[in-house]
Order: structure tokens, then sequence, then C-alpha cells
């Protein structure tokens, strides 16, 4: 919003663990079955011939230069790492990282077996400012025009040879080779008249990349892709930047590195043509259950936010102008043990991270982004569960295979049990409309209930048990799960009887007369009992004094405390095209959320529209609109200086936070959908102070 991170890996091991996985993943793809009174034709596309095409990344290439120790007149004044997440330069607030450009390239195809060779060039905007930390200089602060050093670079391009599987429409590939990049680092200090000099140093880097991609054919001409590589250009070695005047000055000096990680978005124009494999779904109606699932999903989301008005910025403020790119992959494994009993496993890459690190926005809006954000591909296994399903007889229904489902036939009526790890969202306030950031909406008030507190870790998962009883004109379910640690902690308590949280929801489902087509009510409710703080204690403690920061004293004070709340939910079809969504939610308010995000009240609605009407089925129109509030506590919270989950200005001039969505989803073929967002925020983080903020954003969705 899973246990211990996993332990720490070089870029390089991350980077080869990417393209063995995707590499597993390609060779334990089954082959489609052909019809055996028919010449059978390929399960998959044949890539040989040359290519051409386009590519880019906004926000998504991280890590571009490290420093080295600086030297100031002999004396080393601090150990400026740029680019870091977690270092005082933070990704998407200062630096500005885009890449961009050209590729070109040749492949040879045996069978499904591809090798090939590509080269690409790029143009660069790869800028890592440092702050100074200079005594009688200045520092970020004082002086916010000013850094001591910032490196940049312009120009990126490598030579890489491809090594790939093709399977029905797609392309799935480890890469490697060499790669190189220029370079400028300036220093920039007072001239001793009241005026600044500078000081540049160019330069050069060449070493090595390793990488892995997937591309999917979209046209006989064309084809999209997501390209990961991991750079490491090598050490520039110490060199000199000029004289700083003045006492605390002398000869300055320092060393950089340049690796990076880069997730890119391609075009690919395929000249001389490609003959595509029957569609999937026609396979798949000839090919013959089994016991097995495997199928997996690729989504990249690219979201920018040009200047609004922001006279003042808090630790946890939405930042101007600036862009930013998540990517995941996942894979769904699943396995029929016996019969009404079923395994999964969901393993996960995710790089990238939200807009200001996602965060400034309650109703934030990049649903794909984590809190467990990374710069590099960053594998976790964020589902393990089992299934086991006690059919009570009657009438039955077939299931087909997919995401996370064995093809099996059960009872309408049943008693459904799920154990292990998973989302809450995978059984709980479902909607067809407006439920999956990775499909639909964005904003995360308008794809789910925004005051519902779930429990979960920072990529949005729990473990416990989950039961469900279904019938035809209902459901009822419930679940038990641990929750995290203390707010926004990424370990969950193993506490589970002291400290746990509780969903029950009631799913009716009906035909309205007067329209003739099917809908569902959800009505939910939710207690959780996590270490959380008390508004209304915090900020009296701050404000009699026995703490400086009302933050202190939420971590200070933080105990077992209960947070109640529910939810309603309805999704209505009018026509056979259009849909209508709602959902209103509340929780007490008196306490810290511990999961999700920070809003009290929420109200949200829209419509969803398929495009028969313009001869494109495949196509979907979203709006959607939010309001989100909070309580008297927790604005006092805020007030103070608190801060949240996702927000804290420092101070607060109190609004409701309300946004508007549109989205147009281009269904390019039946696995790939290209979607254009825009969404209106009034009041980011309840502050009349700040905004009102534009974003702008664009999604590639790949299911296989």
């Amino acid at each position: 919003m899973t246990t211990c991170p996993p332990p720490a890996r070089s870029p390089a091991r991350a980077a080869l663990g990417a393209a063995a996985s995707l590499a597993w993943f390609a060779l334990n793809v089954p082959a489609q079955a052909a019809d055996p009174g028919a010449p059978a034709p390929a399960a998959f596309v044949d890539w040989s011939g040359g290519y051409l095409g386009l590519q880019g990344s906004a926000g998504a290439s991280y890590g571009a230069f490290t420093f080295a120790p600086t030297r100031i007149g002999g004396r080393t004044v601090a150990p400026f790492k740029t680019g870091d997440a977690t270092g005082s330069n933070d990704i998407g607030r200062d630096a500005t990282t885009a890449v961009g450009g050209v590729f070109g390239g040749w492949n040879w195809q045996t069978g499904p077996w591809l090798v090939g060779l590509e080269v690409d060039i790029n143009a660069a905007n790869l800028k890592r400012p440092v702050p100074s930390t200079v005594p009688g200089f200045g520092t970020e602060a004082t002086n916010p025009a000013f850094s001591l050093i910032r490196a940049k670079s312009d120009l990126y391009g490598s030579v890489r040879g491809r090594l790939g599987y093709s399977f029905e429409n797609s392309l799935v590939y480890a890469s490697f080779g060499i790669a190189g990049a220029n370079a400028r680092v300036i220093a920039t200090y007072p001239d001793g008249a009241g005026g600044l000099a500078t000081a540049q140093r160019d330069l050069g880097f060449l070493g090595f990349t390793l990488g892995a991609g997937l591309q999917v054919a979209v046209h006989p001409n064309l084809a999209l892709g997501i390209d990961y590589r991991y750079a490491d250009l090598g050490s520039s070695g110490s060199f000199p930047l000029g004289t700083l005047p003045g006492p605390a000055g002398g000869p300055v000096s320092t060393a950089t590195r340049f690796t990076a990680h880069q997730m890119m978005a391609r075009l690919i124009w395929l000249p001389s043509g490609l003959r595509l494999p029957p569609e999937a779904e026609e396979a798949a109606e000839a090919a013959e259950r089994t016991r097995y699932s495997l199928h997996g999903q690729a989504t990249l989301l690219a979201q920018g936010v040009p200047g609004f008005r922001s006279p003042y910025r808090g630790e946890q403020s939405l930042v101007p102008r600036q862009a930013q790119q998540t990517t995941t992959a996942t894979l769904f494994l699943g396995f029929k043990l016996t019969e009404g009993t079923e395994l999964y496993y969901n393993p996960e890459f995710s790089q990238g991270f939200g807009l200001s690190r996602t965060l400034g926005v309650a109703g934030f809006v990049n649903g794909e982004a984590q809190k467990a954000g990374a710069p590099f591909p960053k594998l976790r296994s964020n589902r393990y569960f089992v299934r086991q399903t006690f059919n009570l007889g009657g009438e039955t229904e077939d299931v087909p295979d997919g995401p996370n489902q064995v093809a099996t036939t059960r009872s309408v009526e049943r008693l459904t049990v799920v154990a292990g790890k998973f989302a809450l969202g995978d059984f709980f306030d479902g909607n067809v409309y407006a439920h999956d950031p990775r499909v639909d909406f964005f904003n995360w008030a308008i794809w789910g209930a925004a005051a519902w507190d779930f429990p979960a870790n920072l990529p949005g998962f729990t473990q416990g048990v989950m039961v469900e009883y279904n019938r035809k004109e209902f459901a009822l379910r419930a679940a038990y799960t641990q929750v995290p640690k203390q707010p926004s902690s990424d370990v969950l308590d193993p506490r589970v009887f002291e400290r746990g949280g509780l969903t029950v929801e009631f799913e009716g489902r009906h035909t309205l007369p007067v329209l003739d087509r099917p809908g569902k009510l959800r009505i939910g409710l939710f207690s959780n009992v996590g270490n959380t703080a008390n508004f209304r204690q915090v900020v009296a403690l701050t404000q009699a004094g026995l703490f400086d920061d009302v933050n202190d004293a939420a971590s200070l004070t933080r105990r077992p405390r209960r947070k109640s709340g529910a939810y309603i939910n309805l999704e209505q079809a009018i026509t056979d095209d259009l849909g209508l969504f709602a959902r209103a939610s509340v929780n007490d308010g008196r306490n810290e959320s511990l999961s999700f995000t920070d809003i009290d009240r929420s109200v949200s609605g829209g419509l969803s529209l398929k495009g028969s009407a313009w001869g494109r089925p495949g196509d979907t129109v979203g709006l959607g609109t939010s309001r989100n509030e909070i309580s008297p506590s927790h604005r006092a919270f805020f007030a103070t200086g608190g801060l949240g989950l996702l927000i804290g200005d420092g101070r607060l001039n109190y609004a409701p936070e309300r946004a508007v969505e549109a989205f147009y989803a281009l269904g390019l073929t039946k696995a790939v959908t290209m979607t254009f967002n825009y969404q209106h925020v009034e009041n980011p983080a309840y502050n009349r102070d700040r905004g009102p903020a534009d974003f702008f954003g664009g999604r590639l969705h790949v299911d296989f």
C-alpha cells in the first residue's frame, strides 16, 4: 500500500533476473492447438527481417549519475548521491529524467527462436542537481535557485544483441551489448563579487547494457513494445571544477559514475510485414482443458502534470512540472490439485514511481503507482493462495480458463474458501465499469471505495482467509486478514488475534424492469485494529507544547486502535454498451489510516461506454468524478503539520478534494489496449491554496 523486503541485489543481477524470468515464461507457454482437419497454421509470428521504430520514456530512467564525495579546498564536504530513490535529491521532485529516440535492427528466426542485432540513438534529458551543504555558502532551502554541482546528459545510444522466443502475437527477448552517453558536469559558486560563476567539465561514458523486453504485433506492419535495459557506463575518475572563494572555499573536485535503469515504450514498423497467427480466443476454443492455467499481463503507464499554483511546498506535497512512468509485468500461474481444489501463484515485476513519488493527492491519480516503487524492476510474490470450492448441487456453470482461474465446471450454489496471500480487491468492492486501473479508470477514488482502509502492504496485498457463499441471486463474503505493523508499513503484523482486519460484503444481483438490464449492488462493512495514533490526541499534545512536531507525537503515541466504516457500490447496465457506476464510503475519521489513503468520506460515480456505435466495439470511453473529505480532527492534524499516508503540505486551508477523469481506451487487438487519460483535480490534498492541477497520461496494457 509483503513481509520483509527481499535482500538487496546488484542492478546487473536484477536485469539478468528480469531477462531470465521472461525467458522462462516464454519457454513454458503452451502452443496453440491446431485443427486436425486442416493444415496447422503457425502458432507464432515470424519476426524475421528488418525493422525501424520510435521509443521513449518519461520519468522512468533512474539513477543516471552517482557522485563520489565532493572535495573543496582539500576537505570532503558531502558524499553526494543523485538519482538515489532514498537520497536527498528526490526522483520526480527536482530531477528530470526522459529519453526518446529511434532504433533499427534485423532479426533471424528459426521456429519460435530468434536472434537479432539492434542499434538505437536517443535524445536524453537526464539531469541530477546536488543540494549544497557547504557552511557559509547557503543551502538548497535558503537559496533554491542554487546547486553546487549538477550533471546533465543529452545523448545516449547502444548496440545490442537480442535472443528471443516468439509465441502467438508476441515476442519476449533478452538483450545485451555496449552503450555510451555524453555528460556535462557543471559547478556553480559565488565569484566573490556578489555574482555567480560556473565551471563545466564535458565527459564521455562507455560501458555495457543488459535488458529484456516484450513486443506484440497489432498489425501486419506494426508492433508495440516495452523495453527495459540496465546500463553501467563506468566512472569518470576525479576531476577539478573550479575554485570556491572565501574562507570556506578552495579547489572543487568530484567524480561521477553513470548507471541507469530505463523502461521505454516502443512503436515498431516492420516494412516486410508479418503473418499473424489465429486469434488466441479461436485457438483456446479448440484447445482441450488442462489442469493448468498460465496467463500474464504487462502495463506501462506514463503521466505528467504541468505547472499549477503552488505558493509553498511541504514534505508530501504534489510538485508541479514533472512526468513519471510505472511498469508492471505479472504471471498468473494456476494448478488444479483435485476437483474443487486449486493453487495459484503470481510473481510480479514492478518499476517506477507515481508523480511526486506517489504523494500529494489523496485520491491519487495513478492506480498502478505503488508505495513500494523502485527505480529498477523489483520482483515480488504478490499472490499465493489455495482456493477450495464446495459445490452444493443444483444448477451448474462453466468457467473458462483465465487469470487465476483454471477452466472448470462448478455449482452456482457453492461455498468457496481462499487462504493465503491476495489483494482484498480481488474479492470485494468489485465493479465491472470501474475497478481495475490497468484497463479502466486511473484515479484511486474512482476505481475504489476510497474511505475503505483495506489492510495491505505497500504494493496492496495481505495474508488471511476469505469465505464466500454464492447463490444465483446474491453472494455473501467475509475475510479476516493481517494489517501492517504501522501506517504505510511493508511488514504485516503477525499478531492476527490481537490486530487484524475484518471485511464483510453482501452482493445483490438484480434486473431493473424499466431497463431490462442486469445490475449489482454491493454493501460492505469493515473494522480494522492496528497500531495507529488518534488525531485529536496528537494535536492536543502538540499544541500544549509537549511535542515540537505533531508527527513525533503521532509516532510515540501509536497503540492498537480500531477504525471502522462502510461502503456501498452500484453497477448498472443501461444498454448493452452503456453502464453506470456509483460508490459512497465512510470511516470514523478518528485515528490514522493504515494502508490505503487519507480519505474519511468519499462519493464517486460515472459512465462507461463501449464503441459499438462508431464501429469500435473493443474501445471504451469512460467519464468519472469523485469528491473526498476528511474529518475535523483529521483536518486539524494536517493543519498542524501532520504527514499522512499520501499527503502533507505542512499547513492546510481546507476544502474538499474534487476530481474529474476521462479516458479513451483504444483496443488495438483483443490482447493490446492503448489508453489516453485526462484528470482535473481541485484542491489537491484538501488544500485550497494549491492547484487546481491537470494530469495527462497514457497507458499500454497487454494480456497474454
